[in-house]
């Protein structure tokens, strides 16, 4: 039959409308007073954002916004997370230069894009498999709507348990993994493709360039996405080669040059990684351990969905020697080979986020695929069953897209809200820079912990400190420490203070700053150890002695060249005053700038 490609269409609409939810929420809750910003899903996504609007302003691929420290010939950096991981935030970044598109828009643009073109794709691949144009669309949209539910996470936490609703759609967090998702299946679909055609014993050129080319954009956009590209490349040969050889005999040629032209696009890529920043791996948590992981939710689905294929061939309703069933087994198998390849390499890096990020949705698609396979559009006598179970897993889709919109944009509504009154002060810092050649090294002292960290996403200027910026290659671990240990002074946090505040339990910035995130939680590391309170007594010991000796002009940075407060509340000035002046300061809607100059 031939495909109806509508089907995929209404399925991307939907994951792009989901997607915009977020910015139509804040529209909604700013009314007349919306500023213009973009609404994010992920508190980790102003980092990207300031990466991005880095590149719009023309700065290098080596920059970071956060300190102003950009590569150049007579100050080389090393490549950092996201300057190996370039391809996505340049898809980005060029067109809304070129157009002349802000980054919140740009941003919001992108992230729609990608949801459309996410689910068109599963749409494709799945429609190879299955092909039933309504279970395809089905298929589509619950592989993505379904991703935090798969994860074991999302809205269902709060709606059947006593949880929190948290993190909206994970696969939408822009740039990554979004823009990397539409890659990734249409990786999928290429190389099945190769295979699914067993008579023609030619190679598809042209469709070998797609997997190649989808591969090494995937490289280079995210490292969870392309090894799960690799996981699932290796599942799906091998067990074509057991199941099948004739049909790897076959295809060979095709699939032989694919892995090529694969294995070809990552000696770029392990060159950069070659050239990356001293505390990288620290600051990612890259550890040590050959364990087994065998308790994710999306390797329960996995399980689940092997038990049912080895069960369908036994009572005939399914066949291994089916390269559809093949293929479905080759995705569940991945999932366990990404949670576990650390049983071979003795390297783990933040397992949560193939949890959250790429293997849910693989355990997802293997999920909906197995349930496509037993309602196979070739047998007529289920065809009509199956478009009927289609239409409504299609409508539990939809309704449930818009339950994890309501439950978990509303998470971040305050903060958005705030982020929209600040965006002003970001219009006018970028006034202000016009013409100056050393605005992006100029210093900003913001007093709210979230707008400083979102203020390089629309201005050009650095920021003292912020919850971002150890992750970019312009600083390294100590400075970051030091430079947190200055922002705690001037806010007018003394060390009986920070010692109080982090054995509270709730001070999770400041054990994230000065510990790091694998020892704020152990949902990112296999080596997670709770911190004592001899640490947090250590700690905060490191503070008083660092503040004994504090002297702006002697400490390793630039001092502040601006102050950051909001109007209605006014902050603790002693330290500020004591080693700078301020002029008046000018209001900008709910915040006031003021300048600052060192005392002489």
């Amino acid at each position: 039959m031939k495909t109806r490609w509508r089907f995929g269409v209404i399925a991307g609409l939907f994951l792009a409308l989901f997607s915009l939810y977020p910015q139509l929420n804040l529209i909604y809750l700013r009314g007349a007073e919306y500023n213009g910003h973009y609404a994010y899903n992920d508190i980790d996504e102003v980092a990207y954002a300031s990466y991005v609007h880095a590149l719009i302003d023309g700065r290098p691929r080596k920059n970071d916004p956060y300190t102003g420290r950009d590569d150049s010939a007579e100050h080389p950096q090393p490549e950092s997370l996201f300057s190996i991981q370039f391809a996505a935030p340049y898809t980005i970044a060029i067109p809304a230069r070129i157009l002349g598109i802000g980054t919140p828009w740009a941003f919001t643009i992108a992230g729609a894009i990608a949801a459309f073109l996410a689910a068109f794709l599963v749409f494709w691949v799945a429609r190879m498999v299955l092909e039933n144009d309504w279970f395809a669309m089905a298929a589509s949209l619950v592989t993505l709507v379904g991703g935090a539910v798969f994860a074991g996470e999302g809205a269902m936490s709060e709606v059947f348990f006593d949880g929190f609703s948290y993190p909206y759609f994970p696969g939408f967090r822009r740039y990554i993994p979004a823009l990397a998702f539409p890659a990734f299946f249409l990786f999928v679909g290429a190389v099945y493709k190769l295979a699914a055609d067993e008579t023609n014993k030619k190679a598809n050129w042209p469709t070998v360039g797609v997997a190649v080319a989808s591969f090494a954009y995937c490289a280079f956009s995210y490292f969870y996405v392309w090894t799960t590209a690799v996981a699932w490349a290796g599942c799906f040969g091998l067990a074509l080669i057991a199941l099948r050889l004739d049909v790897f005999k076959k295809c060979w040629i095709g699939l032989i040059a694919a892995a090529a032209g694969c294995s070809l696009a990552l000696i770029p890529y392990a060159f950069l990684l070659s050239r990356r920043s001293t505390t990288m791996d620290d600051v990612q948590l890259l550890s040590s351990t050959h364990a087994f992981d065998l308790t994710r939710p999306p390797e329960y689905v996995a399980a689940m969905v092997i038990i049912v294929l080895i069960l369908g061939s036994i009572i005939k309703i399914l066949s291994f020697r089916d390269v559809k069933t093949i293929l479905v087994l080759s995705l569940a198998l991945s999932v366990f080979v990404i949670f576990n390849q650390q049983v071979l390499t003795g390297r783990s890096l933040q397992p949560i986020h193939y949890q959250v990020f790429i293997g849910n949705y693989v355990a997802g698609l293997a999920f909906i695929l197995t349930i496509g396979l037993l309602f196979r559009g070739d047998r007529p006598q289920l065809a009509k069953a199956m478009t009927a179970v289609a239409a409504a897993l299609s409508l539990i889709a939809v309704f449930w897209g818009f339950v994890e919109c309501f439950y978990t944009v509303r998470v971040l509504d305050d903060v958005n809200v705030l982020r929209d009154k600040a965006y002003p002060v970001g219009r006018r810092l970028t006034e202000l820079a016009a013409g100056d050649n050393d605005a992006k090294s100029k210093v900003i002292l913001p007093f709210d912990i979230a707008v400083g960290d979102d203020l390089p996403t629309i201005a050009p200027q650095a920021v003292l400190w912020a919850r971002h910026q150890h992750v970019f290659a312009g600083v390294s671990w100590q400075e970051n420490k030091e430079r947190y240990y200055q922002y705690l002074y001037y806010t007018g946090v003394d060390p009986e203070d920070l010692l109080a505040s982090m054995k509270s339990g709730r001070d999770f910035v400041s054990v994230i700053a000065l510990f790091g995130w694998g020892r704020h939680t152990d949902r990112l590391s296999a080596d997670y150890k709770p911190l004592t309170y001899a640490e947090l007594d250590h700690e905060a010991d490191l503070y008083a002695e660092y503040l004994k000796r504090f002297d702006p002009r002697t400490a390793g940075n630039r001092p502040a060249d601006f102050a950051l407060a909001r109007a209605d509340e006014e902050p603790d000035w002693t330290n500020v005053d004591r080693w700078y002046t301020r002029d008046e300061g000018e209001q900008i809607g709910d915040f006031i700038l003021y300048k600052l100059a060192l005392r002489q």
